[in-house]
């Protein structure tokens, strides 16, 4: 049977530069990337890998502490142009929405397709969830995803910071404020004076 709607929940971990150095050349790399495919409101594949660094291949001690990523894990993950083939080959699937928390995915997976001279991925529709849920909720602040999903009163899957463990809870709480925004849509019950005819009823006893 054919997809008629797929999302993609994207996650990627970036590099980072060591604090109080400098570095103009310095660009975030994607060094993790976690994927949920929904198709038809359905998980049908999860994909998770480590990626290896082009232009900045050694990790900061900052970045390794923050992540709790080793040397070792970037070195053995997969080359950037296979991630992007993956995605490429994700698009082609069904009309795909890529779904994000927060802009800077979709930005540092640009700028690194930019570096490498490897062509966007993307043609879809891209949601930044975290707007989605700021606009839904009249946050004045954007909220971080964890935050979140305890505002919800929930979890977050996993462990926060490991990419398909956060596109996880990106899918969940898309669930959620989808499921919201149902709810408050639905028009009001009707009343008896709006379901019956009052003026043919009373021609019908004249």
């Amino acid at each position: 049977m054919e997809v008629q709607l797929q999302h993609l929940f994207i996650d990627f971990e970036f590099t980072m530069p060591e604090k109080n150095k400098k570095n103009p050349d310095f660009y975030p790399e994607i060094i993790e990337a976690g994927i949920v495919v929904v198709q038809d409101g359905r998980v049908t594949d999860q994909f998770s890998s480590f990626v290896t660094p082009i232009r900045f291949p050694i990790l900061t001690e900052r970045c390794k502490s923050f992540l709790n990523i080793s040397q070792q894990q970037v070195d053995e993950g997969m080359p950037f142009v296979s991630l992007v083939q993956k995605l490429q080959e994700y698009q082609k699937k069904a009309k795909t929405s890529v779904v994000t928390w927060g802009n800077m995915d979709m930005r540092v997976l640009r700028i690194n397709c930019e570096k490498a001279n490897l062509t966007f991925p993307f043609l879809s529709k891209e949601i930044d969830l975290s707007m989605e849920y700021k606009r839904f909720f009249g946050d004045q602040n954007q909220t971080g995803l964890w935050k979140a999903v305890q505002e919800y009163g929930k979890e977050g899957t996993g462990k926060h910071h490991r990419a398909l463990d956060d596109a996880l809870t990106t899918y969940n709480i898309f669930k959620l404020v989808e499921k919201d925004k149902r709810y408050l849509e639905k028009p009001e019950p009707t009343t008896i004076g709006d379901r019956v005819d009052f003026s043919k009823l009373l021609n019908k006893f004249a």
